[in-house]
């Protein structure tokens, strides 16, 4: 026994000193004194622990402590969804910012007659991230008591007792030291977990479908080059499912104020990514286009807890049709969302909000359903509608297929795969242009972020001028055969009308969306008929309608490219 006692203190004293001390105070930032391994450091103090603790006259506080309260308010953080109260920083959060909020001399200690000097000049912390000020806004929450009733009411935290280990509570508070052990930095920051993966942040928070969302699971690492190989802190992680939350969010010392997001303009922190650097898509340079869901134009105007419909708060950023915390790369067909869209709130058809859209359309009415901020038709029509809902309701004389399938059984234009029975997207028509572009509505060339062109007018007051092509109208073409259409197959006038006479938009005669059936007439309005205003006229008797008959056949009420229709058969 004796000499395996001898062995094993050899052992020891032959061990590597970082092995000694690698769970010690000795070798980290916090070792102020003269020979600490920091930048940080006292010029002649040879003591440790003596810059935060001392055995008599200390604070009558614990631990032992040998600082002075610093005798601030600080602003605190706040949020329209948070449920907690924090207060002012008390607790062992109180001890750790006697030094990190920068206003006391870090050599200032309650044990000593004078304050101890630092090399370089350094009196209080430096201005980095170690120096949080009196500002507390755009740092995590602390000091606030982290119950089960809090736990229930938020929806999206782990009750005390589910908490993992090694984040804690003190006395039931969450405190600087759920997260950080001011003793040791096993790993980076006296962080008692990794936040690798976001371990550290799923000790107590529980957002729903993150686990399966693509910024918890991506593999993408860093593609570019200069000024930095992985725009990101720490710099050891190298993908985004690695570097999880922190992808969008700083727990210390963030950007903004809002929601701890890395930048003051929220589409930053997704540009960050989705530059053509990590995700395959540039979509911020869809937004340098003339015509786009210009979420630039916004700032700090959008909440999580917002209402589903936006009416007088009118806006649009990324997170309004994306879920940072759900998003995944799932294909969907018409019109269930994609996995780019889940756990997006939305309007349903019949004007119901739901927390999560399950059709792509119910994204889309949060603003187009009727807000009094959404943009005005494009086309001022004999029957004026501004509420898409309603324009795409399967109630309607005619739609295009969004929300169900379209009324007209016989559609000889249509080229494969579509097909009477198919439904398609919003974005099937509003969507960046050319191939690389994105299949949502960020930005496009075209007016009204059509993905392909099609001319609407010829800019003036009548019906002609438009030189039919199958660029000029190449959206309506992408899904309607242009040899079908100009053969009157459909309709014997379509060739007249778009090439030989008269060279009238598409437009003219149409409305792309649909007609309302409480505006429109289910025997006038067919086809998505619904005259251009100030183009198409009243008929010598003073009507103004289209009579649908069968066979594609139909009667025109109408003056138009200066003929009276009164009526006028096709």
């Amino acid at each position: 026994m004796k000499n395996l006692l001898k062995y094993t203190t050899l052992i020891i004293l032959f061990l590597p000193q970082t092995n000694i001390y690698s769970q010690s105070i000795v070798n980290t930032k916090h070792n102020l004194s003269v020979k600490g391994p920091g930048e940080v450091k006292a010029s002649s103090e040879t003591e440790i622990c003596l810059f935060c603790h001392t055995p008599h006259t200390s604070r009558p506080m614990a631990p032992l402590w040998n600082r002075n309260d610093q005798g601030v308010t600080y602003s605190l953080y706040s949020s329209s969804t948070m449920q907690a109260l924090p207060g002012q920083p008390d607790g062992t959060s109180m001890l750790c910012l006697s030094c990190h909020d920068g206003t006391i001399a870090l050599g200032s200690m309650i044990s000593r007659s004078t304050t101890r000097i630092f090399q370089g000049g350094v009196t209080r912390m430096p201005n980095n991230l170690s120096n949080l000020s009196t500002n507390l806004r755009n740092d995590h929450p602390i000091s606030f008591l982290y119950t089960a009733s809090l736990a229930m009411s938020d929806g999206q935290l782990k009750t005390p007792s589910a908490i993992v280990s090694p984040v804690s509570l003190e006395n039931g508070k969450m405190q600087c030291t759920s997260c950080h052990d001011p003793h040791k930095n096993m790993i980076s920051d006296f962080l008692v977990a990794t936040t690798q993966n976001s371990i550290l942040c799923n000790s107590c928070h529980q957002r729903p479908d993150w686990s399966t969302s693509s910024h918890s699971t991506s593999v993408k690492t860093w593609s570019g080059t200069a000024p930095d190989p992985w725009p990101f802190t720490p710099q050891t992680y190298t993908t985004v499912a690695q570097n999880a939350c922190e992808s969008c969010h700083n727990p210390h010392n963030s950007g903004s104020d809002v929601m701890l997001l890395k930048y003051q303009n929220e589409e930053n922190n997704c540009f960050d990514c989705h530059n053509g650097n990590v995700a395959s898509k540039n979509i911020a340079l869809e937004f340098n286009k003339p015509y786009k869901h210009n979420v630039g134009s916004y700032l700090n105007i959008h909440i999580p807890n917002e209402p589903n419909q936006l009416y007088s708060n009118m806006h649009v950023e990324c997170v309004d049709c994306h879920n940072p915390h759900a998003s995944k790369d799932q294909s969907a067909v018409p019109p269930n969302v994609s996995g780019a869209l889940s756990g997006v709130k939305g309007i349903t058809q019949t004007g119901n909000t739901i927390d999560a859209a399950t059709f792509a359309y119910e994204i889309c009415y949060r603003c187009h359903a009727g807000s009094s901020g959404s943009p005005p038709s494009a086309t001022s029509r004999i029957i004026v509608q501004n509420n898409v809902m309603l324009e795409f309701a399967p109630a309607n004389p005619s739609y295009h297929p969004v929300t169900a399938m379209g009324k007209n059984p016989a559609v000889p234009s249509l080229i494969p795969p579509w097909t009477t029975s198919s439904v398609m997207y919003c974005t099937s028509c509003h969507a960046g242009d050319g191939t690389s572009s994105t299949a949502g509505p960020h930005g496009s060339i075209y007016p009204h972020i059509l993905k392909l062109q099609n001319l609407t007018t010829d800019g003036g007051t009548t019906a002609s001028g438009t030189t039919e092509s199958p660029s000029a109208y190449a959206l309506c073409y992408s899904c309607h055969s242009r040899a079908s259409i100009l053969s009157d197959i459909s309709f014997n006038g379509h060739k007249k009308h778009l090439q030989s006479d008269v060279r009238a938009p598409c437009n003219t005669c149409h409305d792309p969306h649909g007609i309302s059936l409480t505006q429109g007439n289910a025997t006038n309005n067919s086809n998505l008929l619904n005259f251009r205003a100030g183009v198409v006229t009243t008929s010598s008797g003073g009507l103004l309608k289209f009579v649908d008959m069968p066979g594609n056949h139909g009667q025109c009420y109408l003056t138009c490219h200066g003929k009276n229709h009164n009526p006028l058969s096709y």
